[in-house]
């Protein structure tokens, strides 16, 4: 039959990018199809939600849990989901697409599977959970309808639907007189408690390989709730009871994942993994391809179901295919195929309204038939007393819980203590604070008080104090770029001019507070911006040699200039004056001048011819030279002088002076 006829949703586009193609599957909660993506044109796998659930927000959330459970994943043996959204009415996760069956299908078409076989299917299906348990998530619903098995071989495990993440004491709980899952695979924990955790996955891994090995599950029975009673009550059975070429080590296998205590199991899926490794070694078993096609366990074990030829004492009543139960819930319609029972746990029970169930007729059968029977009617009886009254306790008291306080609890904490109550967690943006410790509940809504189970009590959780850090990459970054990176810091900016001989002009020194240090939100931060070398105080060079002196100003990065001068107090070749003067600041690589002498001054020797010998000394003398004096005969003015005047010479030189008449 064409589903494009009798399918209305085939050929939507969701999203605008994701155009439905082909119905591949319904169950009672979704439907899932092959779709297009228009955007990366590529096939995907589009798993819609059943339309009168889309508005039941513990359905739309058990939808987002898988979403953000296996986005979560990337592992080979993990269906991957890329998106979730909702459109057009219809709430839809996009995952992988697996071409192939599911090993539900692959046990209905073959029967029981070889032990290399199973074990070819188990591993990676083992090395899946194991991802997800390393990743802090529990799936809850292990069976053989969420094991996919590609054409190809390849096996990856789907429906992370009931996922949970693991916090605190490494459990999970959806408490409060619900619990969802496949009773088949259900472990005793998650039955009587509502709890489990990475060991009740590994509990249905077990029940997995049971089924793999005997072709149907351990236990059956005609109501889900005989199911769990047997769970709860008793071991199960090795499956070389019934197909005895299984070996002991793999009949050890099975009893040491499926005890009813699930301290005494492999810790997790890694541990089963390890396990299963080391009895393959034991046994020296060949590796073998993933079953897709006919088995080599024989032909006695082809055919068109799951079940054996006989009616094994354990199968339930209609040989229906084990779905996904929601036990304690209020009560769905047949068609989706899920049953609604109380937690199975161990206390006492009662008849109901004192009714007994009547004796067995005598029909012909054995009587180990009738008392067979007869025992199962007696557990009925007392499961639905059970049953009558979780029903009146819930809807009574039962219903309503008290919220913990939870403001001050560290989150794993919290997470404890509304599982305890029977209170979903649901955790709200992280939040900053300068008092609340990182990972401490700020905040919970509602907070104390009563509150209907399973309902969400969300918290915020503190993120420790708000700080911010400068990046130490930005000192000696040019000013622009500094800015430009400090505007997406939230702390208020200043600049400051600063010399540095290294860092150029108009770039970053430093900060205050340093790069790197934590500062808060709105905190003053002073950049500092080079405006080069600092000014430099010229050094007292006077009176040293003109090329020491030199060297010394070049050694403040001065460029030198050298002048000449004369000066009777500093001998030739030193330094007679600086400009700028000693211990003037100048700028850092400016000029300095140095007048270097190059003896002593000169003077013009003046004339003195016809002054008298004290007028002549005195003129003499104040220009600097000095006299000696002659007569010619007798007199005392001055005949003739030497040197003559007008004659440049050294300053203190001798003139000489020849006396005589006037």
């Amino acid at each position: 039959m064409d589903t494009a006829v009798t399918d209305p949703v085939v050929g939507l586009v969701l999203e605008g990018r994701y155009r439905l193609e082909e119905r591949l599957a319904r169950g009672g909660m979704s439907t899932v199809y092959a779709a297009t993506d228009l955007r990366l044109h590529r096939t995907v796998a589009v798993k819609v939600m059943a339309e009168h659930l889309a508005h039941d927000p513990t359905f739309v959330g058990r939808f987002t849990r898988e979403a953000r459970a296996a986005a979560m994943l990337s592992h080979p043996n993990v269906v991957g989901v890329s998106d979730q959204g909702s459109d057009q009415g219809l709430v839809f996760l996009v995952m992988e697409l697996v071409r192939g069956r599911t090993l539900r299908d692959l046990l209905q078409a073959r029967g029981r599977l070889t032990v290399a076989e199973a074990f070819a299917v188990l591993e990676p299906v083992l090395a899946g959970l194991s991802a997800a348990h390393r990743a802090g998530i529990v799936h809850r619903d292990v069976k053989p309808e969420n094991v996919l098995i590609g054409h190809d071989g390849t096996v990856k495990v789907a429906d992370f639907g009931l996922a949970r993440a693991l916090t605190g004491t490494g459990q999970t709980s959806h408490t409060g007189g619900v619990l969802i899952g496949t009773v088949a695979y259900l472990s005793p924990e998650q039955l009587e408690r509502g709890r489990a955790d990475a060991r009740s996955d590994v509990y249905a891994a077990g029940l997995v390989l049971f089924e793999m090995l005997t072709g149907h599950p351990p236990y059956g029975g005609d109501t889900p709730l005989a199911v769990a009673y047997q769970h709860v009550h008793h071991d199960v059975p090795l499956p070389s009871a019934e197909v005895p070429t299984v070996p002991w080590q793999v009949d050890e296998l099975v009893k040491r994942t499926t005890r009813r205590d699930p301290a005494v199991r492999p810790l997790d899926a890694g541990a089963f993994l390890a396990d299963l490794e080391d009895v393959r070694s034991d046994l020296g078993l060949a590796r073998v391809p993933v079953p897709t096609g006919r088995s080599s366990a024989g032909p006695a074990t082809i055919r068109p179901t799951n079940r054996p030829p006989r009616r094994h004492p354990s199968d339930p009543g209609d040989g229906s295919e084990p779905g996904t139960e929601v036990l304690g819930g209020s009560r769905p319609s047949r068609a989706g195929r899920t049953s609604l029972l109380p937690n199975v746990g161990t206390g006492s029970t009662a008849d109901v309204g004192g009714r007994r169930p009547a004796p067995p007729q005598r029909t012909g059968v054995s009587p180990q038939v009738r008392r067979r029977r007869a025992r199962l009617a007696v557990a009925v009886v007392l499961l639905l007393a059970v049953t009558i009254g979780a029903i009146g306790w819930w809807m009574g008291s039962g219903r309503w819980t008290q919220v913990p306080s939870l403001v001050g609890s560290d989150r794993a904490a919290a997470v404890d203590l509304l599982q305890e109550a029977g209170l979903d967690p649901v955790f709200a943006e992280e939040q900053f604070s300068e008092t609340v410790p990182e990972g401490t509940v700020i905040s919970a809504e509602p907070d104390g008080g009563e509150a209907i189970r399973n309902s969400d009590v969300e918290l915020v959780v503190s993120k420790g104090p708000e700080r911010f850090t400068v990046p130490t990459d930005l000192v000696g970054q040019p000013v622009e770029a500094v800015r430009e990176a400090l505007a997406g810091i939230p702390v208020v900016p200043t600049e400051q001019q600063d010399y540095d001989e290294e860092i150029p002009v108009g770039s970053v020194t430093g900060f205050e507070p340093e790069a790197g240090t934590e500062v808060r939100r709105g905190d003053p931060v002073t950049v500092f911006v080079s405006r080069g070398p600092a000014p430099v105080a010229v050094a007292n060079v006077v009176g040293q040699p003109a090329d020491a002196a030199q060297a010394n100003l070049e050694a403040q990065h001065f460029t030198v200039v050298r002048t000449e001068g004369r000066s009777a107090d500093v001998p030739t070749g030193a330094v007679m004056a600086v400009t700028p003067g000693p211990g003037t600041e100048a700028p850092y690589g400016s000029e300095v001048t140095i007048q270097v002498s190059v003896g002593v001054p000169q003077v013009t020797v003046p004339d003195v011819t016809g002054m008298g010998e004290d007028e002549a000394t005195a003129a003499l003398e104040a220009a600097g030279l000095t006299v000696t004096t002659s007569t010619f005969i007798t007199g005392d003015r001055v005949y003739r002088q030497s040197p003559g005047a007008g004659t440049v010479v050294d300053q203190g030189s001798q003139v000489s002076l020849l006396l005589s008449f006037g």
